[in-house]
């Protein structure tokens, strides 16, 4: 059985224990300290898991014009993937601190290369040590593999795209940052404040409860609070660089509403161009 979108801690210990082909992957990160991550996966982590650094690992060289995590270039991406161990058919498994957050980004990744056996660990670590369950220190690697998928572009919306697309009332361009930033009442990381007109808000913290995701039921309809009854494919989520869309488009999947696009570059790629229009309020 493959898992696609969320697995609990009890689940993934069973994989652990009998399935050695499991790629557990700690996406543990902070914005404000990019070392952080990388080191509380030293200090401890689950069994047998290797580290992704959403700098390094999950995102491209910046230009300045293409916002603040673009994705990496696909052949890029397959060196890293098969680097951690990940080759056609094995589940993988993404963790974070605890809201999925970062790990989200490298579940998104993996499909978009066509790699649907992924799921991220709902709790993340923080679930994980709450139960007593082992954690192992230092770094760990597994054997290299050959990874071969390829990018989906159904699944990517363009930046020039987007004016058309929000001018038809059956879309959703969803915005995952808090509600205060999409506002723009504040912007602490990018230099214009406000969101992309057509846009509405859909924190992603709203796709939790105690750290953990809402069960599908509860989460379909707390989305639909903010998409309505749009179709999945009709839908497209950005954020503030392209990371915490991800928990929404995972939040979307996981209550059955699926085909939905991600815009990469997002509001640091979005207002890197002077000439964009800029709502607020």
């Amino acid at each position: 059985m493959a898992y696609r979108t969320l697995i609990d801690t009890t689940t993934l210990a069973e994989l652990i224990a009998h399935d050695g082909s499991v790629v557990v992957v700690d996406c543990r990160f902070e914005l404000a300290n990019p070392a952080s991550g990388e080191a509380a996966y030293q200090a401890g982590h689950i069994p047998g898991a290797v580290y992704a650094h959403l700098d390094r690992d999950m995102s491209g060289p910046k230009t300045g014009t293409n916002g603040r995590h673009p994705l990496p270039d696909p052949a890029v991406l397959r060196t890293t993937l098969g680097r951690l161990g990940i080759s056609a058919g094995q589940q993988v498994v993404a963790y974070d601190q605890d809201s999925g957050m970062y790990a989200s980004r490298l579940w998104w990744l993996l499909r978009w290369m066509g790699h649907d056996a992924v799921a991220v660990l709902d709790g993340g670590f923080a679930a994980w040590t709450a139960e007593g369950r082992p954690a192992a220190t230092g770094v760990e690697t597994r054997p290299s593999a050959t990874f071969e998928g390829v990018p989906h572009p159904e699944l990517v919306a363009a930046a020039d795209a987007l004016p058309a697309f929000v001018a038809s009332p059956d879309t959703r361009l969803l915005d995952a940052r808090a509600p205060e930033r999409f506002r723009g009442d504040i912007e602490p990381l990018d230099p214009v404040a406000g969101h992309i007109p057509g846009g509405v808000n859909h924190f992603f913290q709203w796709n939790l409860a105690g750290g953990r995701f809402l069960a599908a039921d509860a989460l379909r309809q707390r989305l639909s609070e903010s998409i309505g009854a749009v179709e999945g494919d009709r839908i497209v989520c950005y954020c503030g660089s392209g990371v915490t869309a991800c928990h929404n488009l995972l939040a979307l999947e996981h209550a059955g509403i699926s085909g939905a696009r991600l815009y990469a570059g997002s509001w640091s790629e979005w207002v890197a161009d002077p000439t964009r229009a800029v709502a607020r309020g």
